[in-house]
């Protein structure tokens, strides 16, 4: 009962932070027009309106596509998906009803699906801080130097500017309607006013009157691209197994679970033979391999039992006992040392030094 009332609060704790993650506020995702935190874009997005641009934000991939197919194809597309939850025919969509496409940070799934004979080419190294335009574009060439820090890379057969190794953070696919910005920190509040970023951003986003700032969420993702259940990959048989399976684990458990019979009370305190206990201990160290400390306890219990024969005080060391025991049964002191120190390593070892050991006591203690 315990662990059913621990299961169910682990679940609704689970469940509660699934539908919270899912719940969450778009106004606080990165890079979103009403975000005001340091990973938003609310500083670009009032720029841009208090230039004129007409900012709209689609909430689903269908209100995106009408808003563009709305404007004739006459407005520009901010894209930010950051999980890459859109297919390629969304994509593709989006930027037939688009006058341009300007997408942030695109994977290769997104990149493919735009169409744009560009591609990725690695992330910026460390220690690049600011970059220069490199390229005769005018946006980038009017905005100058800009933060480089934390970027992707992008290579192929149009222009590509801000170049780093063999690729650059800012390209524009051969017709020009595509334009990728390889950091996602230019947009930001928090480095929108560094060196020429919002130069940069602000061009490259206010070439049309109207803009689209979509941030495409977990529901965009097609269905047809969401991956197999694990009834569609479990093979036919297992439909018949795992009932099956059920009913054996329910015998199991009224098997082994059912009481053997009435419980006896024994009365306290409970009295162990000597033999029983160390026969116990004895199993115990036989099941764990304790070979080293079954040993150690064999040849301390024979050093006890020697000096109590041989009436050796606390203060006598191991030299004055394995004296005492040559004298008495007439063995050489060193092998009496040797038996006493000896060091099995394995079990059968142990029990012939363990019958060594014996057979030294009973000529240690003959009268």
């Amino acid at each position: 009962m315990v662990w059913i009332v621990i299961g169910s609060i682990v679940a609704l704790t689970l469940g509660y932070m699934v539908v919270s993650r899912l719940g969450t506020d778009p106004d606080g995702g990165a890079l979103s027009p009403r975000n005001a935190a340091p990973d938003g874009a609310m500083a670009a997005a009032e720029i841009l309106r208090s230039q004129g641009v007409d900012i709209s934000e689609p909430g689903s991939f269908e209100q995106a596509l009408a808003m563009l197919e709305g404007r004739a194809g006459s407005a520009t597309l901010l894209l930010y998906d950051q999980n890459g939850y859109l297919g390629e025919e969304e994509l593709q969509e989006l930027r037939a009803a688009s006058h341009r496409v300007v997408v942030v940070s695109p994977g290769r799934r997104t990149l493919r699906g735009l169409d744009n004979g560009l591609r990725n080419a690695g992330v910026v190294p460390q220690g690049h801080e600011v970059t220069e335009p490199g390229c005769s574009l005018e946006d980038p060439r009017v905005a100058g130097n800009i933060s480089a820090g934390n970027g992707q890379l992008y290579a192929g057969s149009g222009e590509i500017c801000y170049r780093i190794g063999d690729g650059g953070l800012y390209a524009v696919s051969d017709d020009g309607l595509v334009v990728v910005l390889g950091s996602a920190a230019l947009l930001s509040n928090d480095l929108l006013d560094e060196r020429g970023n919002a130069a940069l951003v602000l061009r490259s986003l206010g070439d049309s009157p109207e803009l689209v700032w979509y941030l495409p969420g977990l529901g965009d993702v097609p269905l047809e691209g969401k991956p197999a259940t694990l009834s569609q990959l479990a093979p036919p048989w297992v439909a018949f197994l795992g009932p099956w399976l059920l009913v054996i684990a329910l015998f199991a458990v009224l098997w082994r679970g059912r009481r053997i019979g009435p419980l006896v009370f024994e009365p306290l305190p409970v009295v162990v033979k000597a033999a029983e206990t160390a026969e116990g201990r004895a199993r115990l160290y036989q099941d764990a391999r304790a070979v080293e400390r079954a040993a150690a306890n064999l040849r301390a219990g024979s050093l006890v039992r020697l000096s109590r024969e041989f009436r050796l005080g606390p203060d006598a060391g191991i030299g004055a006992l394995v004296e005492a025991v040559s004298r008495k049964t007439g063995r050489p002191p060193a092998q009496v040392w040797d038996i006493l120190d000896h060091r099995p390593d394995s079990q059968s070892g142990l029990v012939r030094w363990a019958q060594t050991l014996e057979q030294l006591e009973q000529e240690a203690s003959a009268r």
